[in-house]
């Protein structure tokens, strides 16, 4: 059974092979420079700034999926807001409502916590992902080409 739970040190690992794939899928294979050291110290270190979510995959310490986000904060609203850098779940285990669970799990997130937005940036070309975070009610900022889901839209995912 896959579990959706924050990750942890001995993930790393695991992220940044989700991390690699991710980018061969956004047709930048050579574009990771980041090391597992410094993930562990983005994720884990003395005042970590970024936060990772992640899916469990079907054998040990394998991963399915993760999200990796940040808060940002908004100064027309007055509070924060969660932006996700890169949300990914691997070839294998699409369709089985992963990122899905992940999109929803941050948007519950910026609900619990009085958070106005959950935002992210998708490829123009990325159809899939555009349609998919279309069907959960998140709005394209043409001029941005960023998304955002506040509002009804972010409380009726969180629900």
């Amino acid at each position: 059974m896959s579990v959706l739970r924050p990750a942890t040190e001995s993930d790393i690992t695991e992220i940044l092979r989700l991390i690699v794939e991710l980018a061969v899928y956004e047709k930048e294979p050579d574009a990771v420079v980041t090391t597992e050291e410094s993930l562990r110290t983005a994720l884990f270190g003395e005042t970590p700034m970024v936060f990772a979510n992640v899916i469990d995959g079907e054998q040990p310490g394998e991963l399915a999926g993760m999200a990796i986000w940040y808060l940002t904060f908004s100064t027309w609203e007055g509070v924060h807001g969660i932006h996700l850098e890169d949300l990914y779940v691997s070839p294998q285990y699409r369709g089985s409502g992963y990122g899905k669970a992940l999109l929803l799990h941050l948007a519950g997130l910026c609900t619990e916590r009085g958070y106005a937005r959950l935002e992210w940036d998708v490829l123009d070309w990325n159809e899939p992902a555009i349609g998919f975070y279309r069907s959960l009610g998140a709005v394209g900022l043409d001029e941005w080409t960023r998304f955002r889901m506040d509002g009804l839209a972010l409380a009726a995912a969180a629900a």
